[in-house]
């Protein structure tokens, strides 16, 4: 039994298992203390042998909870049992979020949410992780719709009960779905599921629930229902019906809009495609043109956005794996194989089934990480000895960003250097200091100029005289003409050499 404290700010379908899957069981609680040990009580001692920890996350408690967990766990040696206790109180989504996080870090293959009123049935935990198991599925709901008159006996609220399924109806209506419930808080997900999808920016509230579940519906994870009795806890009795109704509507309707283009602070981002940078010295052209140096390659596109740059790679006889945040239309025809994730959190797991990668191509990547140089370690490990990496970022001593602080305009754009989803800048200095730091030795650098095919479509006298001025400013001062810097790398033997001594 082992316990531990969070900080304050802790803000494909599951493939068979040779081996057992490692199961987590998750139980979220809040003031629980009298409700706690009939949850655990009711987990079948012929199924402890297939739990690899139970977590019990304790939201800030003013009772005893935490004590009564730590009892517990001293008194059922056989059960794996984790407390983890909130310092301030993180909410019902908050503390789901600290229980995925910890799965994801351990690398257990199977989550299963249980809480710690009671509002769950730990009977069914067989029937829940059968689907993913077997690899039928990523998520599992359990839903106290699928039998008639189910939802009742369990305790559910005589108004509950028709106000979900009307819930359900218009919530299914809106997002094409056919789920009998989607509110059901006894769930099952794959570890790996949880890990490609960016949770941890959902509500920490109740509304946790529908928002990673179209966060799921979004990166195209495969959800099955499994009837299950239904329990009803007093956690509930702390939600007004008709406000959580009324949030979680408007999630739904905020997810169903950006995806047609109306909203764009939808909880799950549906994202814009980037164009292909292919005008004249484009930083895309000079990734293509580099790349025509290179053998067919196995290569990994990482922010492909919507596969325009991929499609030409392939074009050339690369095989290219894709990585991105967002599902975009047309993204997986023009890729060989294409992962959901979030990058800022680092490489997904399950690269290396492709790899090792001869090239790996960040274009227009670290510029939107808050951490890059985290990235840029994960990356050495998958490449291939002899590996390149090509990188490109904007120039933020770019005379255009330079003039605006100057003149104490500076604001993001729509587009371009200062585009508003940039959270890193740099200069050509930094750059370089940034790819030496994380073990890249640059074999070549070149500076781009400005996107001038946006601003002039004509191939003019005054156009072609516009980008031959353009290419020799850049010429004679990239720092202060360049646009975008590109890069072409390669391991340093200095980390290759601290690599192999670490082992």
């Amino acid at each position: 039994m082992h316990e531990t404290v969070t900080p304050t700010g802790l803000p494909e379908a599951a493939p068979l298992h040779a081996a057992p899957p490692k199961l987590c069981l998750l139980i979220v609680a809040h003031n629980a203390a009298k409700t706690l040990p009939s949850v655990l009580e009711r987990i079948s001692k012929a199924f402890y042998p297939r739990i690899s920890t139970v977590v019990v996350c304790d939201d800030a408690s003013q009772d005893s909870t935490r004590l009564v967990a730590l009892r517990y766990g001293q008194l059922s040696a056989d059960l794996k049992l984790t407390v983890i206790r909130n310092e301030r109180e993180l909410g019902y989504g908050g503390s789901q979020k600290v229980g995925f996080r910890l799965a994801i870090d351990q690398g257990l293959d199977i989550l299963v949410l249980l809480r710690g009123d009671g509002g769950c049935a730990p009977e069914c935990l067989e029937q829940m992780i059968a689907p993913l198991e077997s690899g039928q599925s990523d998520v599992a709901l359990g839903s106290r719709m699928m039998v008639g008159g189910a939802a009742r006996p369990g305790g559910t609220p005589p108004l509950a009960y028709p106000g979900n399924r009307v819930l359900t109806a218009f919530e299914n209506r809106v997002l094409g779905t056919h789920l009998s419930e989607l509110h059901s808080g006894f769930r099952a997900y794959s570890v790996k599921a949880l890990a490609a999808i960016p949770f941890e920016r959902n509500s920490d509230d109740f509304r946790f629930d529908i928002q990673i579940l179209l966060q799921l519906l979004h990166a195209g994870k495969r959800i099955v229902e499994v009837p299950v009795s239904a329990y009803h806890g007093s956690e509930v009795s702390h939600v007004s019906g008709f406000t959580h109704a009324a949030r979680v509507s408007t999630d739904v309707l905020r997810y169903w809009g950006a995806k047609r283009g109306l909203f764009a602070d939808s909880v799950v981002e549906v994202g814009r495609e980037y164009g292909l940078k292919e005008g004249e010295g484009g930083s895309h052209t000079v990734v293509l043109r580099w790349l025509e140096q290179i053998p067919p390659a196995r290569v990994l596109d990482l922010g492909c956005s919507g596969g325009r740059l991929a499609e030409r790679m392939r074009g050339g006889g690369h095989w290219v794996t894709g990585v991105d945040l967002f599902d975009l239309p047309g993204v997986r025809e023009r890729v060989d194989r294409f992962v959901v994730a979030d990058l800022d959190r680092g490489l997904p797991a399950g690269l290396d089934d492709d790899g090792p990668y001869d090239v790996v191509v960040a274009a227009d990547v670290l510029e939107h990480l808050r951490a890059p140089e985290r990235l840029l370690a994960q990356i050495r490990p998958v490449m291939a000895p002899g590996g390149t990496l090509i990188v490109s970022v904007p120039n933020i001593s770019h005379w255009y960003s330079r003039g605006r602080i100057a003149l104490g305009l500076f604001d993001y754009d729509q587009r371009g250097i200062l585009d508003k989803t940039h959270v890193r800048f740099f200069t050509r200095r930094s750059l370089l200091r940034l790819l030496q730091r994380s073990g890249f030795k640059v074999l070549r650098l070149e500076a781009t100029g400005l996107p001038l095919e946006v601003l002039t479509h004509g191939t003019g006298q005054l156009a072609r005289a516009a980008r031959a001025a353009d290419r020799a400013v850049v010429g004679l001062r990239p720092t202060l003409f360049g646009y975008q810097f590109v890069c072409q790398c390669e391991i340093s033997m200095v980390a290759s050499s601290a690599r192999d001594e670490t082992g």
